[in-house]
């Protein structure tokens, strides 16, 4: 005897189409793009998840870590992260105690963002597994692949 329709339901369903059905969609390089993007980002949740922290939040962590004392709006133009965007991700830093805020050097106007010691540390081990996470994603790319890869998506997203 068949299935009935409640067991059908909860079977995992074949999908009607594939890529290859798709022939406009399938060669366009930002359907391509952002479905590479969202392989890569679903890696990096699940590898990173132990830290709670988002792609745009290790993206802000990284550039601070590596460029003490940008201000917000340094950060937002370099990230392209909209000011209060940024905001709630500073807030969230701050409250794991990970950044800090100090009165910037030149400009009495803005203040600095900094690693905190601890911030520092978490930094260290979310590069750690995000780099590990990527190199999972693209371990199938030689090495050349790779960096060409690199190189057009760079020069695709400053043209």
């Amino acid at each position: 005897m068949g299935a009935t329709p409640r067991e059908r339901l909860s079977e995992p369903a074949e999908p009607v189409l594939k890529e290859a059905d798709l022939p406009v969609l399938a060669d366009l390089m930002g359907y391509q793009a952002r479905r590479a993007a969202l392989h890569i980002i679903a890696r990096f949740h699940e590898d990173l998840k132990n830290l709670s922290l988002r792609p745009v939040t290790f993206s802000v962590l990284s550039v601070v870590g590596h460029h003490d004392g940008l201000t917000s709006r340094e950060v937002c133009d370099l990230l392209g992260i909209q000011p209060p965007n940024l905001v709630a991700i500073i807030q969230d830093l701050q409250q794991r105690g990970w950044l800090d805020r100090q009165p910037h050097p030149t400009d009495g106007r803005a203040l600095g963002l900094h690693l905190t010691p601890q911030g520092q540390a978490q930094l260290a081990q979310a590069e750690a597994l995000a780099v590990a996470s990527d190199q999972q994603v693209c371990g199938h790319l030689s090495p050349a692949e790779r960096e060409t890869l690199v190189r057009l998506l760079k020069k695709i997203r400053t043209s």
